[in-house]
């Protein structure tokens, strides 16, 4: 049977304040509907985007009371901090997994920069300090410069791609759109396809998650950094009901969602 991960994004991306216990209860809950990754940021109290980790430290701490769900930290985000500052994550122990960014988009009103010296520094820094990367991609040029990154640097299998749709200025949350970025995404690895999942900013239903899960997704994204909507008409103030319906369309398309262990062993983590 075919297994897919379920990683949850729980903080929005809106200024509000953070708190540790909070997050981690939102977490665990999560975690026993089925996510067994979970994608952080390093933010302060406010919920700005900080390249101090102590809360980010305070909130792993808290979910590992509690369970061993997967930890990935962003090293992106639209933010003024240097890449320095934006790679902290990738020195902290207990991050297992980062998010990679690989190039500069438009998102909403906002321009995500990610000039290519910036990503190779990421890509360095993340390899010397051994996490594994989750690659996001909300264009088709990123997909070549990967091809390119790994071959310069080494990247290794699997690769995991996490490709987004849905926000103003990329690519948009529509069949043709996951066919093309999939078409390039085989083109550009003949020899083995990578990982891959979806992400959908600003999702209202379950329509071209349950289509990406339907063509072998190997992940799935959800979680209020992405949307709070548990369907058109509802809205929730928890992430844990949106994890929920997240493993029923999961087990809908035939598949089931994975533990933490096998997203470990997927992703080769601690290898």
């Amino acid at each position: 049977m075919h297994k897919v991960m379920i990683s949850v994004a729980p903080v929005s991306a809106a200024l509000h304040p953070i708190i540790p216990e909070e997050i981690a209860e939102d977490v665990y809950q999560c975690y026993l509907e089925g996510a067994s990754m979970v994608h952080l940021h390093v933010r302060d109290e406010n919920g700005r985007l900080t390249p101090d980790p102590s809360l980010l430290k305070e909130t792993v701490d808290k979910i590992r009371e509690k369970c061993d769900i997967v930890i990935e930290v962003s090293t992106g985000g639209v933010s003024d901090l240097t890449i320095e500052e934006r790679c902290v994550p990738c020195f902290q122990p207990y991050v297992e997994a980062v998010s990679l960014n690989v190039g500069s988009v438009n998102l909403g009103e906002a321009v995500y920069q990610n000039p290519i010296q910036d990503v190779r520094y990421c890509v360095k820094t993340l390899l010397e300090q051994k996490k594994v990367p989750e690659i996001e991609v909300f264009e088709l040029g990123m997909i070549h410069t990967v091809k390119q990154l790994q071959e310069q640097y080494g990247l290794k299998d699997p690769l995991l791609f996490a490709l987004v749709f849905g926000h103003g200025g990329e690519m948009p949350a529509t069949i043709p759109a996951l066919h093309h970025m999939l078409g390039f995404l085989k083109e550009t690895f003949p020899e083995k396809m990578p990982l891959w999942g979806y992400t959908q900013a600003g999702r209202r239903d379950w329509d071209m998650m349950r289509y990406a899960l339907s063509l072998g997704a190997d992940s799935v994204r959800v979680g209020f950094e992405d949307s709070d909507y548990l369907d058109p008409d509802t809205r929730v103030t928890v992430n844990a009901p949106i994890i929920r319906r997240a493993a029923e369309v999961v087990r809908e398309t035939g598949a089931e969602p994975m533990t933490p262990a096998e997203v470990r062993e997927m992703l080769k983590i601690g290898e």
